[in-house]
């Protein structure tokens, strides 16, 4: 029997993977952080190790540092959950050994289970061998799972993760006020450190029961917080209501159904107007980490253009720039009958920003400051590219 050890500090997630295997032939051990998953490598020997990169007590990558440093472990399979939006801590993780990266919001635990198989074989997977009709590995567990048990068990998920919700929601707003109160930095970073753990559980719970949009939210903001976190510089007005959105926006998302998701069919296309080339590409590289497509420019005359030629459903515009403000060009925007509800979102300087979000916003969204964070900016786009899709035009 092949021996699966699984790393993972959110119970209820390390408890759904551990039932999963074990139904399917395998022997199966979990560990709940780092230091533990460690301990249990060493006595249990596994064949393969599933791992969270974001751990209690020894993070994921350091886990796998450890492992391919003792010689017993060292060709040992380790596949890893990522949050896709954190690619410093994937590109860690590739270079300090691990052998598989999958998203934690994206892959269901078949997904998880088929790579496994693929990888150690074991479980239910059919032999490789040849057989004949009448032999045993002919009528071998096909390689699926049970279809009718797992809509059970998936209809009852669903309905644990819609009754914890109020929860999660008055723990993440508790949260947010505690940072907006926080008169220093240490208590900004507990603080901050606190949410980072909420939305990374939320966000593996929510794609585990099939609520795409709140597990895409949730992992943008998660790494948003981990960046405020280790740089915390860059906690300033802009970064805080970003999160501030954030949580209201997870607020909308868990009240608009109880239905899981569907993956959205149509394709998103965003117009980014900057004058700034470096600042452009900041916009443009930001939405791509967040697979939206965008159009730039740095010229509002063409800018006008392309809307007349082209449907956007989102707008960022640099407020200053030379010929027509970002304010002017917003205004001409809004008296086409097509973009009268479409997302503006301005772009300005730090210096400014308080000065611009307190007066008149020209029909407007939204505002960021420069310099901001790639992954704020991500975060921002998905707000208003989900809001605008999900919520009914008034």
């Amino acid at each position: 029997m092949k021996k699966v050890l699984i790393i993972e500090d959110d119970q209820i997630i390390a408890n759904i993977y551990r039932n999963k295997f074990t139904v399917d032939g395998y022997q199966t051990e979990l560990a709940f952080d780092g230091e533990a998953g460690l301990k249990t490598m060493r006595t249990f020997q596994p064949d393969i190790v599933i791992l969270d990169l974001v751990l209690p007590k020894m993070s994921g990558v350091d886990f796998i540092k450890q492992v391919r440093a003792e010689p017993g472990s060292a060709r040992v399979p380790i596949i890893v959950f990522s949050n896709t939006y954190l690619t410093n801590m994937i590109q860690e993780a590739w270079k300090a050994g691990a052998n598989k990266c999958l998203s934690k919001t994206n892959c269901t635990p078949k997904d998880v289970l088929d790579v496994v198989r693929q990888t150690i074989g074991g479980g239910g997977a059919v032999p490789t061998a040849a057989a004949t009709p009448s032999s045993p590995a002919a009528t071998a567990k096909p390689d699926f799972a049970d279809i009718e048990g797992d809509t059970k068990f998936l209809t009852e998920l669903r309905q644990t993760f819609i009754e914890n919700q109020p929860a999660a929601l008055t723990a993440l707003r508790a949260g947010l006020q505690n940072l907006i109160k926080a008169d220093n930095e240490t208590t900004q970073l507990k603080t901050i450190h606190e949410l980072y753990r909420r939305t990374h559980a939320l966000a593996g719970n929510a794609g585990l029961a099939g609520f795409i949009h709140v597990a895409q939210m949730s992992a943008a903001v998660e790494a948003l917080l981990k960046e405020l976190y280790e740089k915390p510089k860059s906690i300033n007005t802009s970064t805080l209501r970003t999160v501030a959105s954030a949580v209201d926006f997870l607020g909308f998302l868990f009240e608009r159904g109880k239905q899981p998701d569907r993956p959205e069919s149509a394709a998103v296309n965003i117009l980014v107007v900057d004058d700034e080339p470096i600042s452009q590409r900041a916009v443009v590289y930001a939405l791509e980490k967040a697979q939206l497509h965008s159009t730039s420019t740095a010229d509002p005359n063409a800018a006008l253009k392309l809307l007349t030629e082209t449907h956007f459903d989102l707008v960022f515009l640099d407020v200053d720039m030379p010929g027509m403000t970002g304010f002017e060009l917003c205004t001409k925007l809004r008296a086409m009958p097509q973009y009268k509800k479409t997302p503006v979102v301005f772009v300005t300087a730090l210096s400014d920003f308080d000065s611009r979000t307190s007066s008149m916003m020209a029909g407007g969204n939204d505002f960021i400051a420069k310099p901001f964070l790639f992954i704020e900016l991500t975060v921002k786009a998905l707000i208003h590219v989900l809001r605008a899709r999900l919520q009914p035009v008034k």
